[in-house]
């Protein structure tokens, strides 16, 4: 098949799980493609193009840092939309700043468009142009398996829901990821007035209640097709635990990683999720779970694959790459009789 990454940029990319469903895809005979946001051209007469770096099929095999070497000094060659099986979606629009807004929503907007011209993309397009804003989308999920949460522009109803939760509460930006400007807001912080009014002056807050139970660390869970990922009777779950005096459990922010079990009540969440997900056509997400809540769920660009690797883990990209090669088969017999969200979820 040929199948072409989307990730934010070529030349910032870091070797971790998009690299390695890159390597996969090549070393399982497939024609890949590597761009970034900004290498869409949309034609009025004909199909959007796209320059992108390509790993020819070739016997050769190469470590995940090898092959990100490889595709960051290859020179970009235009290729048709059309031409391709699948286009996977693996930028982040919430890490793109300052003078690049401009990519924020482009991989998913070109990515609609493409899908429409009969292209298998994923996760579905169309459902991430809904679901942009990934805690937006977290929150229309059922009440009793996450925290409390307000989400507000408005001090005022910060401070009262602070006074609800009897005066501790975690604060995040709407759009933000990686652990970045989140906040433990207790009697103890001298400086929530200011953190409060630095927030709000870049856009909506999220304020949650805090869990105790984080202080042990999160749960990442990798969902395929709303199932737990399993490889060598391996399970995608890793736990995260933050370092010394942090709350936050992000590897970006010093977390480390530890092996965890499929407990019972997050057997429940996923339960709980999965058919919403599956509905949406959302084909690879994370969840993120501390004890018996969801706490976050990723829609964008879920990964973690290099740590689970580092605790002796798979790092769960062949069953990636094996289920879109399924998905391509399943549009090839069916001959356009299944819709892109159907085919993104089925197993």
């Amino acid at each position: 098949m040929k199948i072409c990454f989307v990730l934010n940029e070529i030349a910032t990319e870091s070797c971790g799980s998009s690299v390695r469903m890159i390597n996969q895809a090549h070393d399982r005979g497939h024609e890949v493609y590597i761009c970034g946001v900004g290498s869409f051209c949309f034609h009025s007469h004909k199909p959007i193009s796209i320059k992108a770096a390509r790993i020819p099929k070739s016997n050769k095999k190469r470590s995940p840092e090898e092959t990100l070497s490889y595709i960051q000094t290859q020179p970009l060659e235009e290729i048709v939309s059309t031409d391709l099986d699948v286009l996977f979606l693996r930028n982040n629009p919430t890490e793109e700043e300052g003078s690049r807004q401009w990519a924020e929503f482009s991989g998913i907007g070109f990515g609609q468009m493409i899908q429409d011209s009969g292209v298998l993309v994923l996760n579905d397009a169309h459902t991430l142009a809904n679901a942009f804003i990934d805690k937006l989308y977290f929150e229309s999920l059922p009440e009793h398996i996450k925290p409390k949460s307000l989400i507000t522009r408005d001090k005022d109803h910060l401070m009262q829901f602070y006074e609800e939760l009897g005066q501790r509460m975690v604060l995040k930006p709407l759009e933000g990821s990686g652990g970045q400007n989140v906040y433990l807001i207790d009697k103890n912080e001298r400086n929530t007035n200011q953190i409060i009014e630095t927030l709000l002056a870049e856009g909506y807050v999220i304020a949650q209640e805090f869990l105790p139970q984080v202080k042990e660390g999160d749960v990442r869970v990798l969902l395929l097709n709303g199932r737990v990922m399993e490889e060598e009777g391996k399970l995608s779950i890793i736990r995260r635990v933050a370092g010394e005096g942090e709350f936050r459990s992000n590897f970006s922010l010093g977390a480390t990683a530890d092996s965890s079990e499929l407990t019972p009540a997050m057997k429940e969440i996923i339960d709980i999720v999965a058919p919403r997900l599956i509905k949406d056509g959302l084909f690879f997400v994370g969840l993120d779970i501390v004890d018996d809540k969801l706490i976050e769920i990723n829609l964008l660009s879920p990964g973690g694959m290099e740590y689970f690797e580092k605790i002796g883990l798979p790092d769960f990209s062949k069953s990636v790459i094996a289920a879109i090669e399924k998905k391509v088969s399943y549009k090839e017999k069916y001959q356009g009789a299944l819709g892109n969200k159907c085919l993104a979820t089925m197993a």
